[in-house]
């Protein structure tokens, strides 16, 4: 099996190829690679989109990618492959992003990426550190994971999703935050797994065992 993280210059992958290394070797879930080409997305068993940094610059340097949207899009919705978009890479999957400027998202998951606006204003923005989650629904990568694990987040940005059944978890900074969604073969996760510690490790393995 074959796990791709993508690379299209829109942050550190250093410690997300590491923490998916030592779950793949842990789980026996095969070889996983960083690629910036769609060559790799075409032939992969999983695909991780992270992304640091804006909505509309990260969906800019991954369009600018030759042949990496399409090698996205037909691998996520013609063939079902698994797929976890991380922090940015989980917006890109709604339907609009509203940082800066419009921009669209994937469209896979309905809903809207918008500023984060706390009811306590002494709450900072962005949300920063460590937050529990509350789990809304079940979901395979979330086996062991329950409501009251750490989860470690950094954004000013947050997913109001459409459909309620798509949103798999949530934390509360002053108002729900969006945590997690899932759909068919498409999950997302708005905290780092990579820097969640024992949470974070337990939903890569999860993800790399999936078979939806």
């Amino acid at each position: 099996m074959l796990t791709v993280l993508i690379d299209y210059d829109s942050g550190n992958l250093h410690s997300a190829e590491k923490a998916f290394q030592r779950m793949a070797a842990e789980t026996d879930a095969g070889k996983v690679i960083v690629t910036s080409r769609a060559e790799d997305v075409a032939r992969a068993d999983r695909i991780v989109l992270p992304g640091d940094g804006a909505f509309p610059a990260c969906r800019a340097a991954l369009d600018a990618v030759p042949g990496m949207t399409e090698a996205i899009a037909e691998a996520v919705t013609r063939r079902a492959v698994p797929f976890l978009g991380i922090c940015i890479g989980m917006q890109m999957l709604a339907t609009r992003g509203h940082e800066y400027r419009d921009t669209d998202g994937f469209g896979w998951i309905g809903g809207d990426v918008v500023h984060i606006d706390p009811a306590d204003p002494a709450l900072k923005v962005p949300h920063m550190g460590w937050n529990d989650l509350v789990i809304d629904h079940a979901h395979p990568v979330l086996l062991g994971i329950e409501t009251g694990a750490h989860a470690y987040f950094v954004h000013s940005y947050h997913f109001r999703v459409a459909d309620p059944a798509e949103r798999l978890a949530h934390c509360d900074y002053g108002g729900d935050i969006t945590a997690i969604v899932g759909q068919g073969n498409i999950v997302g996760t708005q905290f780092h797994p990579e820097k969640s510690q024992a949470t974070g490790l337990k939903l890569i393995a999860n993800f790399l065992a999936w078979k939806p």
